[in-house]
């Protein structure tokens, strides 16, 4: 009976528990729907709350009158970044520019002040179409390019205080006046120039968010550019007069320098090696005129190939090879003027004594044979005779003026070996340090970091 008490006691202890656990499972259900349906009410209740804020703001809201109407004039405060300058594509004709900003406006109107739990309205493009925004247009635009894919890059910013941030991504193809003085180490300011296009200075002006040195940023990677170096930017700020009244114009500067190892390896290694290929038919022998004007033809070819920009340093260079040609021409002038009728000369001098010699000797012999027997030899005629066929004095005397022809005439190549050399020389070293250590005629420039 014991053991039965005892296991009675221990089953209904069970159930207890058991009942008790079911109990607290049961609140903790009812618990968890409950906040469930809290949390469900409150997200429903600040979707209900933002849904009547923009409403409120709306309710009588005229988007075609700007702000301020009558009174106060708009402010708006600008700020402009690019994270890339596509890498600006700079194009020398037409002399333009493009670009990628992500411009940022920014103006208070009172008519859009609220009052609720946040403090902020982060709202896309669909609300920006129904509430004023300003005239904004570039002055020096060729072309402008407002994202759209996916849906229109544009964000729209409201603050309780009424002050709004409507920022939009863009594309710009613009004018940049250029001077191509110094080209290739040129130096060029890009400017990008905006302002409203219908509202006067009496009743929208335009000032820059920071100063002028933060005002607009480019990204660091974004100046990766393939034939210029950012150097830095500039803002500034103008009023232009118009038959329609007076107009802010905000300027930002990009200041830009063009690389020139892609003009080195181009341009200048190709007529550097032009006038050094003229040069050495200086080297040639005077004679060897197909081999001169072989070099002549492959200066000629490679001239034309580097002629390709129309600068100071293709046009000297140019005139060295010029001259380069030239110089053979002048050498074979002298040659041919005194240095073959030379060679006709002796050559018919040779043959006229040589003849003079066979008559003599003929003349003598027949005297011999018929006078043999009362002449007596004479020693000295074979000596004579000797003397008249010997033609050892002739080549000895004609030999001397050739060599003394061909140093007149060589004189000019041995001249030409150091003086073009020379020359060529210290035109490139005035060029170069002339050039290299010119400063950009950029003024107030901003550097880029």
């Amino acid at each position: 009976q014991d053991y039965k008490a005892s296991f009675i006691c221990n089953r209904m202890w069970n159930l207890k528990g058991y009942a008790y656990l079911h109990f607290f499972n049961s609140i903790m259900c009812v618990c968890s729907s409950k906040a469930d349906d809290s949390t469900t009410d409150a997200f429903k209740n600040n979707i209900t709350l933002f849904t009547k804020i923009l409403d409120s703001l709306l309710d009588g809201y005229d988007n075609r009158l700007r702000p301020g109407l009558g009174g106060e004039t708009v402010i708006l405060s600008i700020f402009v970044s690019s994270d890339h300058l596509i890498p600006l594509h700079v194009s020398l004709s037409p002399q333009e520019y493009t670009i990628d900003v992500f411009f940022r406006q920014s103006w208070k109107d009172e008519r859009l002040k609220f009052h609720g739990p946040m403090n902020i309205l982060r709202l896309n493009n669909l609300m920006a179409s129904k509430i004023w925004t300003p005239d904004t247009f570039f002055h020096n635009g060729k072309k402008s390019v407002a994202h759209n894919m996916t849906m229109p890059n544009k964000l729209l910013r409201i603050m309780d205080n009424g002050t709004l941030l409507y920022t939009m991504r863009l594309t710009v193809q613009a004018e940049c006046p250029m001077h191509l003085e110094d080209f290739p180490m040129d130096s060029h300011s890009c400017p990008l120039k905006f302002g409203s296009y219908a509202y006067t200075t009496t009743e929208v002006t335009y000032i820059w968010t920071r100063n002028a040195s933060k005002s607009v940023e480019v990204a660091p990677d974004g100046s990766r550019l393939n034939q210029y170096d950012l150097l830095g930017q500039t803002v500034g700020k103008e009023t232009i007069k118009s038959s329609t009244g007076e107009y802010t114009v905000m300027t930002a500067h990009f200041h830009l320098k063009r690389k020139i190892g892609y003009f080195v390896i181009q341009t200048y290694l190709p007529c550097i090696m032009t006038v050094i290929l003229s040069q050495v038919s200086f080297w040639l022998n005077r004679e060897s005129v197909p081999a001169r004007t072989v070099f002549g033809e492959l200066c000629g070819r490679v001239k034309a190939h580097c002629c390709q920009f129309d600068d100071f340093f293709t046009k000297v260079t140019l005139r060295f090879v010029d001259i380069s040609l030239f110089q053979p021409a002048t050498v074979f002038f002298f040659f041919e003027a005194h240095s073959i009728p030379l060679k006709t000369r002796i050559s018919f001098l040779q043959k006229k004594e040589r003849d003079s010699v066979v008559k003599k000797n003929n003349a003598y012999a027949v005297a011999v044979a018929n006078y043999a027997p009362n002449v007596t030899k004479d020693a000295t005629l074979p000596t004579i005779s000797k003397g008249i066929l010997d033609p050892g004095k002739v080549r000895t005397d004609k030999p001397a003026n050739n060599k003394k022809t061909f140093n007149s005439v060589s004189k000019i190549d041995r001249m030409s070996r150091i003086m073009f050399p020379v020359l060529f020389g210290g035109f490139n070293l005035v060029y170069w340090v002339t050039y290299l250590n010119r400063e950009p005629v950029i003024k107030g420039m901003v550097p880029s970091k």
